[in-house]
């Protein structure tokens, strides 16, 4: 089999694609430890998300903050680690994040 296509999805995404009826169980409930949004719900903090319009953010990082849900500055920064915001960002980011 060959990769096609290398695309970052949220754990929600992965929950929904899930289809194999074997791996499916441990799959899910390895997942579920992480608390993840609902699929809605992750892709609608996606689109809050990219409508801020930071050019410092790419998928991989949204796909990061949808599923690790920051609560403050510190984890956010632990979370984009090669990415440095300003404090206006971090705002912004977070006020989304807070949502859900």
């Amino acid at each position: 089999m060959a990769i096609k296509e290398e695309k970052p999805i949220t754990m929600a995404e992965v929950l929904e694609l899930v289809k194999d009826p074997e791996s499916s169980k441990e799959i899910k409930e390895f997942i579920k430890k992480f608390d993840p949004l609902k699929l809605k719900d992750a892709l609608k903090m996606k689109e809050e998300l990219k409508s801020l319009d930071l050019i410092k953010l790419k998928e991989h990082h949204l796909i990061k903050i949808i599923d690790f849900k920051p609560i403050d500055a510190s984890e956010l920064n632990k979370i984009l680690t090669e990415t440095s915001l300003d404090a206006n960002e971090v705002r912004k980011i977070l006020d989304v994040v807070k949502k859900y």
